[in-house]
């Protein structure tokens, strides 16, 4: 599930991801967010919080995550990971070579840390 969090503002979005991410959570929140913001300020910020209860992705989300990651490469201006597990900080570094964005990672203790490197 992916629930969109208060310290969101601006062309800052902020989400907790929990258990198994699906493709709804993609096409009825995730996705139309991020472009609702695109659209409104061409370069984002983002926060994905991976709650310690977080499973991964159904495929169809994950393909849904990868695809539009790779069409709006050039609109993340930073994109915050916090509280993933190693494979997901393995694969945001691996990513963040394919864009001009900054990803960085952080622990969950380190949330607010993120919310303020993100606002920077």
């Amino acid at each position: 599930m992916i629930e969109i969090l208060p310290e969101s503002s601006g062309n800052f979005l902020a989400v907790n991801a929990t258990e198994k991410l699906t493709a709804d959570d993609y096409e009825n929140v995730f996705i139309p967010k991020l472009e609702e913001l695109i659209q409104n300020y061409e370069r984002i910020r983002v926060l994905i919080f991976f709650h310690d209860n977080f499973t991964g992705w159904e495929l169809e989300a994950m393909w849904e995550d990868t695809s539009f990651g790779i069409k709006h490469k050039n609109d993340f201006e930073k994109i915050a990971i916090v509280g993933a597990p190693p494979w997901i900080e393995w694969a945001s570094k691996l990513g963040a070579h394919f864009m001009p964005g900054q990803v960085k990672s952080y622990a969950s203790e380190n949330f607010l840390d993120a919310i303020s490197w993100a606002n920077e």
